[in-house]
């Protein structure tokens, strides 16, 4: 059974949703002063039909078990659109037809207007080997969809990162990252074959003993060698719930001093994070999986009715240090409900227990919902008082990082999220010959420094990021120029795979899909 995605789409999608109506200035007038009224009638009931039609589809997929059986009719009809993309005289570039409003970025490629757009309707987990500790997805596959199938039967991703909606195309292509990565590395590190259409319509592998330069080539390069069709990546063994222990932490020194510690233990710590609340203040979290619990101490986080997880965390401010035992699956989402604290811009009495109690079974919204139904004029307004960056730095820059970050936009909370970046071939590696610590700074929210201005703050950031060797995650606004996008990021592989696979015609680069300019 293979019901495409935009089919359900339409489905689920409500006639009040329609682009028209936002033509209509008085609509536009409550969607900007009155958002949440929008959202909570009309998206937050769209998200749960949507949802429940996509766990149906899902489910019938998984229960007839059709998708291992339509994978390769799936990927031949790719090949056919690229062959007669071909056939037509190659006169534009291509790309995946996936609306840009669909992504989870808040923004949405308008390059897609221009290339030839091929439709990709790869959703599905095709197999799990847990003898040789594999699991075969298609691009589309969700993180929230990989930990409904792979936990219950008592396995996870090395690194599963951490919203919902997030997919397997999409961090290989672009990034993924969550709180396993100090010793795991990146989401592209946990991935051992990728399956590719290229421009002459032909399939092939490639791993690490096969294709190699491909296979290093692909992680960063946003569509742009081919189109992604499978993925396989290691699994390894879950348990029931999360130990976590929260740390609050009262002087920058003592935040970076502590984080760094926890981050480098020999031992232990399957999980880092921190939550910076202010200049001086954060709660750090380390967190490691376990079978066994204490009763009085399990918080089922992830329930509807449960207090926001950011907001959770920073009552520890105030209590102290504590220790808490979290179901796995809840662990892994538990910024989805707030998407992170974005949601409190949106519904600001989104985290009251009356409205949690009554409506937190519908929320999050989509995001792309939210895309689809936002207008120029709140476009305007994200880009003018919203900052949406990851930026990744060296663990050896992070106090001077958190300082910048400080005076260039004074939002709280910051994300901080370490990783170990590999020295592998490809775009994004240490500068030096050898593996080395790195730094998630994630900045969501309204700055409020008196100095913000997006485009000339944001190029600020970017300017000391590249100082420090470090790099900007792609799927938020870049206002690098081309060359300052190739300082940052080492194209001597990607560039001799464009041309050994005659990617010049076929596909825009990199930086013509993730500069502003390319973006609405």
């Amino acid at each position: 059974m293979d019901i495409p995605l935009n089919i359900l789409v339409y489905l689920a999608l409500p006639a009040l949703l329609s682009f028209s109506w936002i033509k209509y200035r008085g609509l536009e007038y409550v969607l900007i002063h009155y958002r949440w009224v929008f959202v909570c009638i009309f998206l937050l009931p769209a998200s749960v039909v949507y949802d429940s039609l996509i766990f149906l589809r899902h489910w019938a997929v998984f229960h007839f078990n059709s998708a291992p059986k339509q994978h390769e009719r799936k990927v031949q009809n790719v090949q056919r659109q690229v062959r007669k993309w071909k056939d037509d005289g190659s006169v534009v570039q291509m790309c995946t037809a996936r609306p840009g409003w669909s992504n989870i970025s808040f923004r949405s490629g308008i390059y897609k207007k221009n290339l030839r757009n091929i439709e990709v309707n790869l959703f599905d987990i095709l197999s799990v080997d847990t003898t040789d500790e594999v699991l075969h997805v298609e691009p589309l596959a969700s993180m929230g969809q990989i930990t409904a199938f792979l936990n219950p039967l008592g396995w996870t991703l090395p690194v599963l990162p951490e919203l919902d909606d997030l997919t397997v195309g999409g961090l290989i292509m672009g990034v993924g990252i969550e709180t396993s990565s100090h010793k795991k590395g990146l989401f592209q590190h946990c991935c051992i074959e990728f399956e590719l259409v290229l421009a002459d319509g032909s399939v092939v592998t490639c791993s690490k003993n096969e294709n190699t330069d491909l296979f290093y080539s692909v992680p960063w390069s946003y569509g742009t060698l081919g189109f992604l069709v499978s993925a396989k990546m290691k699994i390894v063994p879950a348990k029931k719930y999360v130990k976590v222990e929260y740390m609050p932490v009262h002087t920058t020194n003592s935040m970076v001093e502590k984080f760094e510690e926890e981050c480098k233990k020999p031992s232990g710590n399957q999980f880092v994070e921190c939550l910076v609340y202010s200049q001086s203040e954060g709660v750090i979290m380390t967190a490691n999986m376990t079978d066994e619990v204490e009763d009085d101490k399990v918080n089922c986080i992830g329930r509807y009715y449960k207090p926001w997880f950011f907001k959770h965390v920073e009552e520890f401010l105030k209590k102290g240090p504590a220790v808490e035992y979290i179901p796995l699956r809840h662990y892994y989402h538990r910024h989805t409900r707030s998407i992170f604290w974005e949601l409190q811009d949106i519904i600001p009495f989104g985290n009251n227990p009356i409205f949690r109690y009554l409506c937190g079974w519908m929320v999050p919204p989509k995001i792309s919902f939210l895309k689809l139904t936002q207008g120029e004029t709140i476009k305007r307004m994200y880009e003018r008082f919203q900052i949406i960056q990851d930026m990744l730095v060296p663990m050896k820059d992070l106090k001077e990082s958190l300082e910048v970050f400080h005076k260039e936009t004074e939002v709280y909370p910051l994300w901080l999220c370490p990783f170990m970046l590999y020295n592998q071939p490809g775009m994004v590696h240490p500068a030096t010959e050898s593996d080395e610590m790195y730094v998630d700074i994630g900045a969501y929210g309204t700055p409020k420094a008196e100095t913000y201005e997006t485009v000339s703050t944001t190029r600020r950031l970017e300017a000391f990021v590249r100082s420090v060797k470090g790099f900007q995650m792609l799927y938020a606004d870049s206002y690098l120029d081309r060359n300052e996008f190739h300082e940052m990021f080492d194209h001597s592989l990607y560039d001799k795979m464009r041309t050994s696979l005659n990617c010049k015609s076929a596909f825009p680069e990199v930086y013509d899909k993730i500069n502003r300019k390319a973006r609405a």
